[in-house]
């Protein structure tokens, strides 16, 4: 683990998860918070954010876990198998108690049948919510739902949460894929998560970056549309114009949002590639 911790310096990931849960063995979990927590508070992390998933609060090693994350300085906890506001409650009710500043976020994550249904109201159960995860193999098991390419019988509930996640402003970010030999897989299953309206997608290995930023982050053509839209309206409202015409395609102010957030994403993702260059 402490191997891993200082790599993750390195990786032009926008989020690095420090994993408390499923990746850590029970006997080991003690040890396994002491670390993450120390690496959190540590820093040298640079723009990546840095959170960290606990345990269950049903689990004997919830609340501790809670606790230390409160104060290791992570931008977010990650919550595990979020089913119902009360449980969004209880988590900020933990960490605030041990003394969690008020800019640390909740990040829920959403993989069993209760918690696809209840999605708009754990996204609508605190301003500190900030992003809907979604666990697909744990959703999968528990729909009792074959794996498929098309990834069909998870297609309800994955939509569910995205319409949960954007109705109230929320990043909403798709499940694992778990084959890591199964590159077409993983690529066909990032397009279709970035189709439905995903901002991401959870990884289990470094050699999944690559892949996922491609499939999520605006290709040359896109950032080259998204300059063309936005000197093109600006030219427009410079002459007291509302709307522009773009190779016969009017551009409004809704056009001009979209292209500025298009480039400002193709610049994040270029200062994190050139910093995990620069440090390679």
């Amino acid at each position: 683990m402490p191997r891993a911790l200082d790599k993750a310096r390195t990786l032009p990931a926008d989020v690095l998860i420090f994993d408390l849960e499923d990746a850590v063995a029970p006997d080991a979990k003690p040890g396994a918070r002491a670390m993450a927590v120390a690496a959190a508070g540590g820093g040298g992390y640079g723009r990546r954010e840095v959170v960290v998933r606990v345990n269950g609060l049903d689990t004997p090693w919830g609340r501790d876990d809670l606790s230390a994350a409160a104060r290791s300085g992570a931008a977010a906890v990650l919550l595990p198998k979020v089913e119902s506001p009360a449980a969004v409650v209880a988590a900020l009710d933990t960490i605030a108690a041990h003394g969690a500043p008020e800019s640390m976020a909740l990040w829920c994550m959403v993989e069993t049948p209760c918690g696809v249904l209840a999605a708009a109201a754990i996204a609508a159960a605190s301003p500190r919510v900030a992003a809907l995860v979604m666990g697909t193999s744990d959703l999968a098991k528990e729909l009792g739902a074959r794996p498929t390419r098309e990834r069909l019988p998870l297609a309800t509930s994955l939509g569910l949460v995205v319409l949960a996640a954007r109705a109230h402003g929320l990043v909403a970010l798709d499940g694992v894929h778990l084959d890591l030999d199964d590159e077409d897989g993983f690529i066909a299953a990032c397009r279709q998560g970035r189709d439905m309206g995903f901002d991401g997608k959870t990884l289990i290995h470094p050699k999944q970056i690559a892949a996922a930023n491609a499939a999520f982050g605006p290709s040359a053509e896109e950032i080259a549309g998204a300059r063309r839209v936005i000197d093109v309206h600006d030219a427009a409202a410079a002459a007291g114009k509302g709307v522009a015409v773009l190779d016969g395609r009017l551009i409004e102010n809704l056009h001009a949002a979209e292209a500025r957030r298009v480039v400002a994403l193709a610049e994040a993702i270029g200062a994190l590639e050139s910093a995990a260059t620069a440090r390679a």
